[in-house]
């Protein structure tokens, strides 16, 4: 495959991110691009496979298995695969993170409402 530029705007939005599914792309990871305004909350859910969040801008209380975890720009969390998590923006501004899926495409088991 051929080198390429994908302009973040030109990706799927969801409720609150830009979704770059890898496999679309032909590489093994995808991205989410997180833009999530105050009190939005993600509810818990895993993936079979790790994910890297990292944290570029607001505030978030983070679930991770049964630890809760408030984070801020800068911060990193590591979530191994068949971790329960989730997280609640609890700051005034927008949530800006990315979160690093190791899979071509996004695999979620909802474990709360979603």
């Amino acid at each position: 495959m051929v080198a390429n530029v994908v302009k973040r705007d030109s990706l799927p939005f969801g409720d609150v991110a830009h979704e770059f599914v890898g496999k679309q792309h032909g590489v093994a990871n995808s991205i989410l691009f997180v833009n999530a305004p105050p009190g939005c909350q993600i509810p818990l859910h895993s993936h079979d496979y790790d994910e890297i969040i990292v944290v570029q801008e607001g505030r978030a209380r983070c679930t991770v298995n049964d630890k809760e975890l408030e984070v801020g720009a800068g911060d990193i969390i590591p979530i191994p695969a068949g971790a329960p998590h989730g997280f609640t923006n609890i700051g005034e501004t927008q949530l800006r993170q990315i979160d690093i899926h190791a899979n071509p495409e996004f695999v979620t088991h909802w474990l709360e409402g979603e």
